[in-house]
């Protein structure tokens, strides 16, 4: 029987199987924290993915397109009753709900609902004066109001001195409202040059 040394490592079953199983624990921890750290990215990035996708889904196209429309055959016989506003040199230039710049001078209107391009007779319920605007924006922003004119509008009613004034509104058909709009110009421009006569005469 030999003598055995104090210094060397005993060469036994047990002493394999536990260093094999502390290189496999090792090994194995390596490889998952390698894993994780690498799936982190492709899961954020799949996340901001969702999230983009979600938002793109979930917002409205354009806000110009927020507002409901009447079908057409309402459109005939539609009037509305109420108070109407104005804006003028502030907005100059800016574009409009159907993509035109704003002219102040223009005979135009905002509505909150009726189709773009619809051409409506407004009439100064305290007056009686008509003129014929067409629809190009939306608005007005107060829900206590049912129209805001352009200032030329404004002006041709006789309300721009008083800046809200109750109207009616009816939509003309499209096919004799550029003709309306025509003579109304006409029709205003010989009230006004009557009533300056008028002053002067006083």
């Amino acid at each position: 029987m030999g003598i055995l040394n104090p210094n060397s490592t005993p060469n036994t079953p047990d002493g394999s199987l536990s260093i094999r199983r502390a290189v496999s624990i090792t090994a194995g921890l390596f490889c998952g924290i390698t894993l994780s750290l690498h799936c982190i990215q492709p899961n954020h990035t799949s996340a901001s993915v969702l999230a983009e996708a979600t938002t793109a889904t979930t917002q409205p196209a354009s806000a110009k397109t927020t507002h409901p429309s009447l079908p057409p055959k309402k459109l005939q016989d539609w009037h509305q009753i109420g108070l109407a506003s104005w804006y003028g040199r502030e907005f100059q230039g800016k574009e409009t709900a159907d993509g035109e710049s704003f002219n102040m001078y223009d005979l135009t209107c905002a509505h909150r609902f009726l189709p773009l391009g619809t051409w409506v007779k407004v009439t100064n319920l305290h007056t009686r004066k008509w003129i014929v605007v067409r629809v190009n924006d939306r608005g007005p922003v107060p829900d206590t109001r049912i129209a805001d004119l352009s200032s030329e509008a404004a002006h041709m009613l006789g309300m721009r001195g008083r800046g809200v004034t109750r109207v009616r509104l009816d939509v003309i058909d499209p096919k004799a409202a550029v003709e309306i709009a025509r003579l109304d110009r006409i029709r205003m421009a010989r009230l006004a040059a009557e009533q300056s006569t008028t002053a002067a005469g006083n």
